[in-house]
């Protein structure tokens, strides 16, 4: 593995739009359900939104685990 795919790996990140297409919620009702409690805009989150962020954290623990592997990994010629 190069230093570019190595770093491009690292600095891989979850986005709005992964969260919302695992709650099959639109962007906007993630963004607005982070906004504080006091915010006109404000919604409450989607339901099971738990679950949803955890398999997306398990998924990024995966993610990383495979990218240590790769730099585990001997050098070759």
């Amino acid at each position: 593995m190069d230093f570019r795919k190595a770093t491009d790996a690292l600095f891989d990140r979850v986005t709005h739009e992964e969260l919302a297409e695992k709650l099959h919620v639109s962007v906007p009702t993630i963004r607005q359900a982070r906004l504080a409690n006091g915010s006109l805009a404000h919604r409450t989150p989607p339901e099971g939104w738990e679950g949803a962020v955890r398999a997306i954290a398990e998924s990024r623990i995966r993610h990383y685990q495979r990218l240590i592997g790769h730099l585990a990994e001997p050098k070759r010629g």
